[in-house]
């Protein structure tokens, strides 16, 4: 009877305490060009909090924006521009204004070093360069910013046939890397990861022929009273973490173009 007793009384205690302390989890959307920096950087914030169930979730910042629209559990939502998490604060769907966490950089790239080293378009007129990759332009960020470099250089109707859409910009830089496309314009922090790192070439693409990859965060809305959520923010915001990003490329916010 006293065990009984005190098993209704632990649940409860339980019941009358707040969700999010109860849950101590964490689940992040984070766009695809984030995976090899954040796993970094996530190593650090997951020591912090050992007792926590953190989970990240990687994919084009465009689907994942509309993935929190129709009410998947994301915590924290990290784009790869400040559009898609505008657009979620606009619509009520974050807990405040989206936060600069860094400026990504777009580049083309080829693991043949002598295509990788080409004039953008040098390389997508050569005749080895029979599929060129991209992200989808309709959903993520660094499609978009592939169109208009191309575009503002003259190149978009001589690269079209050879185009090739990756669902998001690690799928794009896949591509390359396995030999379906021999070039693309991809994110710097894929090509710096360990797993690319001095395979073939890469040269930047000067930001002055796209508009600016403004990485941006929000806390959702599900996630206003999440302790967890918003130590994440501070995490990123953290001198260590922007080193972890400087590292694979990425520029600390309000940084000048290139």
């Amino acid at each position: 009877m006293r065990l009984a007793r005190r098993t209704a009384l632990g649940m409860l205690g339980a019941a009358l305490m707040p969700v999010h302390a109860q849950a101590r989890s964490l689940t992040i959307a984070a766009a695809s060009d984030l995976r090899f920096a954040l796993d970094e950087t996530m190593r650090a914030f997951r020591a912090m909090h050992a007792d926590a169930r953190i989970e990240v979730v990687y994919g084009s910042s465009g689907k994942l924006a509309t993935q929190i629209r129709h009410g998947a559990p994301f915590d924290v939502f990290l784009s790869a521009d400040r559009e898609f998490a505008d657009a979620l604060h606009r619509n009520g769907f974050a807990a405040g204004a989206p936060r600069l966490y860094a400026r990504g950089h777009l580049v083309a790239w080829s693991t043949d070093a002598s295509l990788g080293r080409l004039p953008l378009a040098d390389l997508v007129r050569d005749v080895r360069v029979r599929r060129f990759a991209i992200a989808n332009p309709e959903h993520a960020p660094y499609g978009r910013r592939a169109v208009e470099a191309l575009r503002s250089q003259g190149q978009w109707d001589a690269v079209q046939p050879k185009l090739v859409f990756g669902e998001n910009i690690a799928q794009a830089v896949q591509f390359v890397q396995t030999g379906a496309a021999q070039a693309g314009l991809v994110a710097l922090s894929l090509v710096l990861a360990p797993a690319l790192a001095g395979e073939g070439a890469y040269t930047g693409v000067p930001e002055a022929w796209h508009s600016p990859l403004e990485q941006s965060m929000v806390v959702t809305r599900r996630a206003m009273d999440n302790a967890l959520a918003h130590a994440f923010v501070a995490h990123l915001e953290s001198p260590a973490a922007r080193a972890t990003l400087a590292r694979f490329g990425f520029a600390p916010p309000g940084e000048g173009p290139r």
